[in-house]
């Protein structure tokens, strides 16, 4: 496995670059804060925060969860119905969507490692334009929900089964709230994807300093891990009785 950090010897800088260092900056590499000893620990450090912030996370989404299943459990004739409304077409594109952004995302990392910096810039503009495709298509099965009337509050309908009406709201409301949730962290996904692709053209990452990539590479895998559980739960495992 490549070495993450800053070691191995660096060649003899020359006036320029020692002068460019004076300024902060080094051959594309960022200078260690004075609050950690080496420039691995500050690599480590950087990880582990971004663990410890998905950690968070997964705690926000996991209530959620676990609110779907207490209510689907509770009234599972209604969630069948109502997951029947969800428009399967456009959240399996979205899932092709994600899983492709994280292998794109995946070769940013990889370019970054090892110094490939137009291969860098390609993959974040490709993942940042398939987390564009995936807002897109997100907002076009909202508009569609708006126009049945399908949103929780004092217009929703459900017009085949209005006696559902009640418990179907609960659906629709966890519904919106995760998908919600989840559209937001893709949006500011592509805040950070823009920043390195800037960064980037800034020649500011190299083989010896690419740590934002490699954090933000960590917290996009989870923004993709998230939707694989929400399709199923909300587009497909409501269709089988049983659950």
């Amino acid at each position: 496995m490549a070495d993450l950090t800053n070691t191995g010897s660096a060649p003899a800088a020359s006036p320029q670059a020692i002068a460019h260092a004076a300024h902060g900056h080094a051959a594309g590499r960022e200078p260690r804060a004075h609050q950690f000893d080496t420039a691995e620990q500050q690599f480590a450090t950087s990880i582990f925060g971004m663990w410890v912030f998905l950690a968070t996370e997964v705690l926000t989404f996991g209530g959620f969860f676990l609110a779907y299943i207490v209510y689907r459990t509770t009234y599972p004739e209604v969630f069948v119905e109502a997951s029947t409304h969800q428009n399967v077409a456009i959240g399996a594109i979205n899932t092709a969507v994600l899983i492709f952004s994280s292998l794109t995302m995946a070769l940013a990392v990889w370019a970054s490692q090892t110094g490939k910096q137009r291969l860098l810039l390609v993959s974040l503009g490709i993942t940042m334009v398939c987390a564009f495709i995936f807002l897109i298509f997100k907002s076009v099965e909202y508009t569609e929900h708006f126009h049945h009337h399908l949103f929780p509050g004092q217009g929703f309908r459900f017009e085949e089964h209005p006696e559902m009406a009640g418990p179907a709201q609960l659906f629709f409301l966890l519904y919106f709230a995760m998908t919600g949730l989840h559209g937001l962290h893709v949006a500011i996904g592509i805040g950070l994807i823009l920043y390195l692709m800037i960064q980037t053209l800034r020649k500011q990452f190299s083989p010896e300093y690419f740590t934002p990539v490699e954090v933000t590479g960590l917290y996009w895998h989870f923004v993709d891990l998230v939707w694989i559980f929400l399709f199923p739960l909300l587009y497909l495992i409501g269709g089988f009785d049983g659950f």
